[in-house]
């Protein structure tokens, strides 16, 4: 049983008000369904030791799937497809940063969008995402989640946050603790409240020690990847395990095997005379301590070495041979033939790469790189950037939750204030894949033939709204706007009866 002083609540908590009257109007006989895979207890009280007997496996297994994963990683195709991932989504500019906030759908004052902004600024200054931003994203796509400790100052909490911290993703998971109560008229439990807590264990999987960290003081954004019963988060990494562990036991029995086929083995025949049974083979014995040399192949480190305690995989063949016969004599087999084909490896590092996403192309790397019409981009590449887009507007709610959460303790917006806003508050990423700008600069000249050849209708066929909507696929806001512009730039009677100076 853990001691109750570990167990007590650590950080912030922002009050909420009339939340719970609101959860006593929504009844329920289910909780909420998240996809941060919290852990759910059910406890008929307060007693909060009961958290640690129930859940404390669950926690060891999710240290060990973290382990996993970052074991995974270290292989070098892996690396090199969580490189080209990390690279396309998170581009580093001298002149720019890497994210900003876009309000350009919120409808608010001007000072409220600067307060916003300047608040995000302060964000990523504290979270110092342009030195970190690429080791950020790599934790967070490996672990598949990311969790920050946010401090602040408790006797102050309208000073905002003041510090963030990241936090080991093996060392903390959430928590649910559901109380039920029975329905005195069907008889079915409902959900009465729902308790959400992070626990932190400094080593994970114990059941002696824990501290509880509020909801509110702690940042956690996940992958969006839950396992087949949907309680435990995953990585990306998590399809690609079957795929790596098939090509890691290729590339060994591919080097074992070329290691005993490559040579040319001999075959000894020991003329033992007539001496008895036991005497030759101990005679044999002898002679071939004498002459072998036992090399054994270390699958850890991709070495050979001299290891006697092992079955030596370059093996001679010791015959005795009797009298009457010829005598001692050494011949050899011939060595393998086939040694040059790598099918097979080429087979699973593309499955490997498939699992993650990745192109097949960038997979081999003497392959140049062109800048080319979207037309000839292929189909994977374009794959891989929507892919890219869905990384990036799952990792932007690392952002949005602080800001939120910054916003809110400094008096600048309420939370209704943000349920209302934050469909409409976008981040926005330094884009370094030249394909989006070659799209968009084909689509606006193909657009512009189109309207090279419907010109000469308008007026009679068509009218110039529908040009405007049709063709150049423009929206209402568009169009207000484009009119408004060229009222404001076309010239006035007087200036034009105006005559020039000379």
């Amino acid at each position: 049983m853990a001691d109750n002083n570990a167990l007590k609540i650590f950080g912030f908590e922002i009050r909420r008000a009339n939340k719970k009257e609101e959860d006593k109007k929504l009844q329920s006989i289910v909780p909420r369904q998240d996809d941060d895979g919290a852990g759910y207890v059910t406890a008929s009280g307060s007693h909060y030791g009961q958290y640690i007997n129930i859940d404390g496996d669950d926690s060891k297994d999710n240290h060990q799937m973290i382990m996993k994963y970052r074991g995974v990683s270290t292989h070098p195709e892996v690396d090199a497809a969580i490189e080209d991932i990390i690279n396309e989504s998170i581009s580093a500019s001298e002149n720019e940063q890497a994210v900003k906030v876009t309000l350009d759908k919120v409808e608010v004052s001007d000072q409220i969008k600067k307060g916003i902004t300047e608040e995000f600024d302060n964000i990523i200054s504290m979270l110092d995402f342009a030195n970190n931003g690429h080791d950020m994203f790599k934790r967070w796509y490996i672990d598949g989640r990311l969790y920050h400790h946010l401090v602040v100052n408790e006797s102050n909490i309208k000073a905002g946050i003041q510090e963030i911290r990241p936090i080991d993703s093996a060392k903390v998971r959430k928590v649910k603790q559901v109380k039920k109560k029975k329905d005195p008229v069907t008889g079915a439990m409902i959900v009465e409240s729902v308790d959400e807590y992070y626990i932190y264990q400094e080593k994970p999987g114990s059941q002696t020690s824990g501290v509880k960290l509020s909801n509110d003081s702690v940042s956690y954004v996940t992958s969006g990847l839950l396992s087949a019963d949907r309680k435990k988060v995953v990585s990306h990494l998590h399809k690609a395990l079957k795929p790596i562990n098939q090509l890691r036991m290729m590339e060994d029995s591919l080097v074992i095997y070329r290691l005993a086929r490559a040579p040319e083995r001999r075959i000894f025949y020991i003329d033992v005379g007539n001496l008895p049974r036991g005497k030759s083979e101990q005679y044999m014995k002898d002679i071939m301590a004498r002459y072998r040399n036992k090399l054994v192949y270390d699958a850890d480190t991709g070495q050979i070495r001299d290891d006697r305690k092992h079955m030596s995989m370059l093996e001679d063949f010791w015959l005795p041979r009797r009298e009457g016969g010829r005598g001692t004599e050494i011949s050899t087999l011939p060595g393998g033939e086939n040694l040059g084909q790598i099918d097979d490896i080429v087979y699973f590092q593309k499955r490997l790469y498939r699992s993650l996403n990745v192109p097949i192309a960038r997979l081999e790397q003497e392959q140049q790189f062109s800048l080319g019409r979207s037309t000839e981009i292929s189909r994977d590449e374009l794959k891989f950037q929507k892919f890219i887009d869905r990384l990036r507007r799952r990792f932007s709610m690392l952002f949005l939750e602080i800001l939120k959460k910054q916003l809110v303790m400094k008096g600048l917006i309420t939370e209704e204030d943000w349920s209302e806003w934050k469909n409409d508050l976008v981040i926005d990423y330094t884009r370094d894949n030249h394909f989006t700008e070659l799209k968009d600069a084909e689509l606006l000249r193909e657009r512009l033939q189109t309207l090279d050849q419907v010109s000469q209708y308008v007026g009679d066929y068509f009218s110039k709204e529908w040009v405007m909507k049709n063709v150049l696929q423009f929206d209402d806001d568009d169009i207000k706007q484009v009119s408004q512009q060229s009222d404001e730039e076309q010239p006035t009677d007087n200036q034009q009866n105006i005559p020039d100076e000379e």
